[in-house]
């Protein structure tokens, strides 16, 4: 199985502890996802913390499916872990760390992620690596817009 990486700064001008329950709180993630991904999320009032479960429900290339995530490390507020239990991905690894900065915390968003159908999948890496930035690019707009 071939695993691909994302990582990605984002400089948040808010202290760690401002900053970090903006991420705790499930419902944003929502607001920070492009909204021609018709991102909902169908598990009422989610809490996270270790152990949480999370369904979605959202249109990746124009196909419609569901995603479940569990929620693996949680420790507010210098990190949490999100895995894909069940989606459009072989594996889905998502790392969020969050660190002091000076005034400000350094998000970090490190995704591993593997394609379905092996190896054929590979022939669409550059195509979801180009979605993956796509999106992670919106979200740090959003972010920036919302903190």
């Amino acid at each position: 199985m071939r695993v691909h990486r994302f990582h990605q700064h984002t400089r948040l001008g808010r202290r760690r502890e401002d900053a970090f329950p903006f991420f705790a709180a499930a419902g944003n993630l929502q607001r920070i996802t492009p909204p021609e991904l018709g991102f909902r999320i169908v598990t009422p009032a989610a809490e996270m913390k270790e152990g949480a479960r999370i369904q979605y429900s959202l249109s990746l290339f124009g196909i419609r499916f569901q995603w479940l995530t569990e929620i693996t490390r949680w420790d507010p507020p210098h990190e949490f872990v999100d895995v894909q239990l069940r989606g459009p991905y072989r594996q889905w690894i998502h790392t969020h760390t969050f660190r002091e900065d000076g005034d400000g915390t350094l998000m970090d968003d490190v995704v591993d992620y593997a394609l379905p159908l092996q190896p054929a999948g590979e022939i669409i890496a550059p195509l979801v690596a180009l979605q993956v930035r796509r999106i992670f690019a919106y979200r740090t707009r959003a972010i920036a817009r919302l903190l």
